[in-house]
């Protein structure tokens, strides 16, 4: 058997993963905390229920990027005696505390907005509301930008699940838009609380997605199918190797765990066959540089020993 730590790999250009995530958890609060300043005044002038239900939703923000703050920084601790196998699951532990906060924030806006469906009013100040919608999209739209070109450079659970529900305010503040315009202009009153009850159930359904995406890391799911051919490719590649079996997959936080079974020559002495696995080793750490490796090596079966047999006479032969 032959196994690898963490294997660094080909190195990308520009910050390092772990620098990447923090700094998109720091922006992540930083404009949860602006966002929360200017809508808390936006709902004082305008006494929406739509602009109540954003204002809480920015402030349940707040909460899960703190939650997601602590949360990286604690899975991005190496390994340890106590934790050999590192503190990746401290991402998929936040994504299901991010999905309690935003359940709690839904549940809240139901009840907000099931008031003002009984009892609507007119918005004042309108003008305001939309205008404090407009920056807040603009700032959520620079925020869900990084926080993208983060999850493409590190695959983090974490940062994921944030940038799932800051994209989802981006709707909900243009429904907020709509729901100012509509009670203010065209006198429909009753678009402010029906807009709230619609922004709840579209937070609900944010949350699912994250407690599903969380879930896959908690329970160790195995990578997507296509993923998993691509490794076998990738180590049938040598042509030392006859085949793969027993291709186990997981995930946990930054860190991938990829074990398999290597068909050799059984006529193959010891050194042969170590090198031959840390070719394997290379070639799929090239795919997944944060990945660690556990390679076991088998003799072939017969079967496959004569197909390898007849494609090398057959190779001869051209």
């Amino acid at each position: 058997m032959h196994s690898t730590s963490p294997a660094s790999g080909p190195q990308q250009d520009g910050p390092s993963n772990g620098t990447l995530m923090k700094s998109a958890t720091y922006a992540a609060v930083t404009v949860a905390l602006l966002l929360i300043l200017i809508k808390l005044w936006a709902y004082w002038r305008t006494d929406s229920v739509s602009m109540l239900s954003t204002l809480v939703d920015s402030m349940l923000d707040l909460g899960a990027s703190l939650v997601n703050l602590l949360a990286v920084r604690h899975a991005l601790v190496p390994a340890d005696k106590d934790h050999r196998f590192g503190h990746g699951k401290a991402e998929a532990l936040a994504g299901l505390f991010q999905a309690a906060f935003i359940v709690g924030s839904a549940i809240f806006l139901l009840l907000q907005a099931s008031e003002r469906l009984l009892h609507p009013k007119p918005v004042s100040a309108s003008d305001i509301g939309m205008t404090v919608m407009v920056i807040s999209i603009v700032l959520t739209l620079a925020l869900v930008s990084y926080q993208r070109y983060v999850i493409r450079r590190t695959r983090s659970v974490a940062i994921s699940a944030d940038s799932l529900h800051y994209a989802g305010d981006v709707l909900v503040n243009i429904s907020v838009i709509i729901a100012l315009f509509l009670s203010a202009n065209l006198g429909w009153h009753y678009a402010d609380g029906l807009f709230a009850m619609g922004i709840a159930v579209f937070i609900i359904y944010n949350a699912w997605s994250i407690v599903r995406t969380s879930f896959a890391d908690l329970m160790d799911e195995e990578l997507p199918d296509e993923e998993r051919e691509k490794i076998i490719e990738t180590a049938c590649e040598n042509p030392q190797v006859l085949g793969v079996h027993d291709l186990r997959t997981r995930r946990s936080g930054q860190n991938i765990f990829i074990q398999m079974h290597i068909d050799l020559d059984p006529t193959m002495n010891l050194t042969e066959a170590h090198a031959i696995s840390e070719d394997v080793e290379m070639r799929v750490m090239a795919l997944y540089p944060d990945a660690e490796a556990i390679i076991h090596q088998d003799p072939a079966p017969e079967h496959l020993l004569q197909a390898a047999h007849q494609n090398a006479t057959a190779q001869g032969q051209e």
